[in-house]
């Protein structure tokens, strides 16, 4: 039975306790914390991993153990997390001394581990100073950082159970590790040169170039000369080239067919990045946090960055060095970096030396390799700080695999964990629940190829294996085709246990209340690119009000058709004149706009017909296609070479006038549906023939890119005033766009409503599972109660 101490702070009594101890407390160096402070503190006792958790047991005076339980949360690793803490009394046996016993077993449901951590400064001035034994050493950690998720074969987090068992200890390797007084006392990631991993140069066909300390500087030259280098980093290779060669960036795009996405640059040091963005100190936090992940920083009017680094976009993907490597690496150079990720277009990130060799040939002209082994890619995280709250756009190395605890559900949880979420087509992460916790995975990609499909089962096989979790039941998006739903239904099928699909924007709405732990019903805006509704139409501009288990669409944006299907998504042209028509009928070729200049006259006429006919053209209410179709209007964008372009180019021309004060230049009106029957309906017409009248009376584009986002946004709130829900959530891809997203929770503010919007996970689909894990939670909940 589970007590608090009672007794009064100052008595010496002597007693024992057993400490059971849930949450991010593997991998964080937690139990030589958990020695030192009983060393500290005179306790006795043990600390071990076992199948229930981390587990202590501590003898000593009652001031002693209650200083201890307050100590262990208030001086906890800084990359730590308790969940929860319970203790027990148990009888006293007269032990004086602590011990780090081994593990106990197979650690199943309630063990999480650290993802893997960048490297702290120690050990940086380790491989720094000459006179260190780990000098210029690139795989230097201790147990505040260093690889964790990325080289984890199974749980509890021992050397034994990581890719690192290969490496047998030298003599003062294991003497550090043994020593209490050391900073590298049980961290299981250690090494040296004379008993760890060592790096290799090879040339484009896996040749052997030069290897161990000659193999960085050699690199580093191939960089300098303007070569494509392939560093296996800590969770995959990278593809690394000069960021302020213009001539070696297109290179780059040709060898791997990404015409104008940008690419993330890596920095030798914050220094030399304030030379070329300007850095708020959240996103220098961020930076140079245990995470260290790709910051979105705005660039410097003036900088030395190739224009192709990230064409037309005031940002640049920044990140800092964060393993030993990419240290010493960017110290020999000193010069600013594109650091992408190593993998074809489309295909999942490279973890593999002698994979890399075959499905890079052709991209890089070396590659920088070593033999320490990763077990599952984990590429970059992505973030952005928006009104100072960091908003994470892709979630992997340095956060996964950090679960989302959750209250509502817990006994449902209890009785039916674990639940296997498996997320949408793009974007794609999956989720698994292990008691009252969500684990989303590494995100893993769109899944529009073979690889990457195989990528997701691996993905999927590999989480239930770590967490050693056998799924009682199967939980999905609800479009039918998408290849992570046939997945789920066959897996079902299999496996005997029922498959839960989850309408798309509801899974986006209650991923977020997760998050923030809301329990009262929202008002949920699910804004994207698109989203099988439950009249099978393609959803996308939805406004739902959404409790733990079940929504009502109230709104939604005036359905309008996609001439030519999913061709769409990278032709916003099509879109555009899709709208056109509708507004103008016939008299649309009366008009001299972008989007038909592109089409010509012939491809106009038969997407016409297209419409006409009603042959292939699926109806969507996507906010998302609306962008795209307001973009092309402009001119911006015609044809995209990637998700989102359109509507980036959009975004960023609008932000260009957020400091000025304009009119309110559209409104988008609000009609019923059927007699009040039904969705009320937001009609965009009004607004594209407001904007084309702008267009022709020659009006700045940036004006009417910013009256369309504030349109956007006042629609958000007056529908927020009709429905009079207090809590508002904002989720879906389309809220990535930091502009509308700033627009529309100041109006929702300033008319009294509290705002909430994804942080910790991602809001495009990258955060489906976890809404699908959630919602599947409570609905199995209900139906046991």
């Amino acid at each position: 039975m589970t007590s608090a101490l009672q007794s009064p702070i100052g008595s010496d009594q002597r007693e024992r306790i057993q400490l059971a101890i849930r949450g991010t407390v593997q991998g964080i160096g937690f139990r030589p914390f958990v020695f030192r402070l009983a060393q500290d503190l005179s306790l006795g006792g043990w600390v071990a991993n076992t199948p229930q958790g981390t587990l202590l047991e501590l003898e000593g005076t009652q001031k002693n153990l209650q200083a201890f339980q307050k100590r262990i949360t208030a001086e906890l690793p800084p990359t730590g997390n308790i969940q929860a803490m319970t203790s027990t009394h148990i009888p006293i046996i007269g032990q004086r001394s602590f011990f780090i016993h081994p593990s106990q077993g197979d650690v199943q449901t309630q063990s999480v581990m650290s993802p893997d951590l960048a490297t702290c400064e120690v050990c940086l001035q380790d491989m720094k100073n000459p006179q260190s034994r780990r000098y210029r050493y690139p795989f230097t950690t201790c147990a505040q950082c260093g690889p964790r998720f990325s080289i984890a074969l199974r749980l509890p987090y021992d050397r034994f159970n990581t890719t690192m068992h290969q490496f047998l200890f030298c003599n003062d390797c294991q003497r550090e590790y043994d020593d209490p007084s050391d900073r590298r006392f049980h961290a299981e990631t250690i090494a040296c040169p004379s008993c760890g991993p060592q790096v290799e140069l090879w040339n484009q066909n896996g040749d052997l170039l030069v290897q161990r300390e000659m193999a960085l500087p050699a690199a580093s030259e191939i960089v300098r000369h303007g070569g494509i280098l392939a560093v296996k980093g800590l969770g995959g290779f990278q593809l690394w080239v000069l960021a302020e060669s213009s001539a070696s960036l297109q290179r780059l795009r040709q060898r791997k067919h990404r015409p104008t996405k940008p690419f993330a640059v890596l920095f030798p040091s914050l220094e030399y990045l304030e030379q070329h963005c300007i850095i708020a100190p959240d996103e220098s936090d961020l930076l140079t946090s245990p995470a260290a992940p790709i910051v979105l920083i705005r660039k410097r009017a003036i900088s030395t960055l190739a224009w192709n680094v990230s064409p037309n976009n005031p940002y640049v993907g920044a990140m800092l060095p964060h393993t030993p490597l990419h240290h010493l690496l960017m110290n020999d150079l000193l010069i600013p970096v594109i650091a992408t990720s190593g993998n074809r277009s489309e295909e999942p990130l490279v973890i593999d030396e002698q994979d890399a060799v075959e499905r890079l040939h052709g991209i890089a002209d070396a590659f920088l390799v070593h033999n320490r082994p990763i077990v599952r890619p984990v590429d970059d995280s992505i973030v952005q700080v928006v009104n100072k709250k960091c908003l994470m756009r892709r979630r992997a190395r340095g956060y996964v695999p950090t679960p989302l605890a959750v209250e509502a559900g817990f006994d449902a949880a209890q009785r039916l964990s674990p639940i296997l979420a498996v997320g949408g087509h793009l974007k794609n992460t999956v989720a698994v629940t292990s008691g009252n916790q969500i684990i989303v995975s590494q995100h893993i990609g769109d899944l529009s190829t073979p690889e990457a499909s195989t990528q997701f089962e691996r993905t999927i096989a590999d989480l239930l294996t770590l967490f050693h979790l056998t799924p009682q039941a199967i939980s999905c998006d609800n479009h039918p085709d998408y290849r992570s739903s046939r997945f789920a239904h066959q897996f079902g099928e299999q496996h005997n246990i029922p498959v839960i699909p989850i309408q798309h924007h509801h899974a986006h709405i209650a991923a977020c209340r997760a998050e923030h732990g809301l329990h009262d019903p929202v008002l949920g805006v699910a804004w994207d690119g698109a989203g099988f509704g439950l009249d099978e139409t393609m959803w996308g501009g939805e406004f739902l009000l959404c409790d733990d288990t079940e929504f009502t669409r109230l709104a939604h944006v005036r359905p309008f058709r996609l001439p030519g299907g999913e061709v769409c998504m990278r032709e916003p042209r099509r879109v555009a004149l899709a709208l056109l028509y509708e507004v103008f009928g016939e008299n649309v070729f009366e008009r001299d706009l972008p989007p038909l200049q592109s089409l010509e006259l012939h491809m106009t006429r038969s997407l016409i017909a297209l419409l006409n006919k009603d042959v292939h053209c699926p109806i969507t209410t996507s906010i998302g296609r609306l962008f795209d179709a307001v973009s092309a209007l402009l001119g911006l964008s015609q044809v995209a070479s990637f998700e989102g372009e359109a509507a980036m180019a959009l975004e960023f021309l609008a932000g260009s006038e957020m400091e000025h004060t304009y009119p309110q230049l559209y409104r988008i009106p609000l009609e019923p549906q059927h007699e009040s029957q039904g969705p009320w309906m937001a009609d965009w017409r009004p607004l594209i023939s407001a904007i084309v009248r702008d267009i022709s009376e020659q009006k700045m584009p940036s004006t009417i890119a910013l009256g369309f986002h504030q349109a956007l946004a006042m629609l958000i709130a007056d529908v927020a005033e009709r429905i009079q829900c207090h809590q508002i959530v904002l989720s879906g891809g389309v809220f990535q766009n930091a502009v509308l997203l700033k627009l529309s929770e100041a109006e929702l503010i300033r008319r009294g409503f509290t705002v909430y919007f994804p942080q910790k996970f991602p809001c495009n689909d990258g955060g489906l599972p976890l809404g699908q894990a959630m919602t599947t939670i409570t609905s199995l909940n209900l139906k046991n109660k």
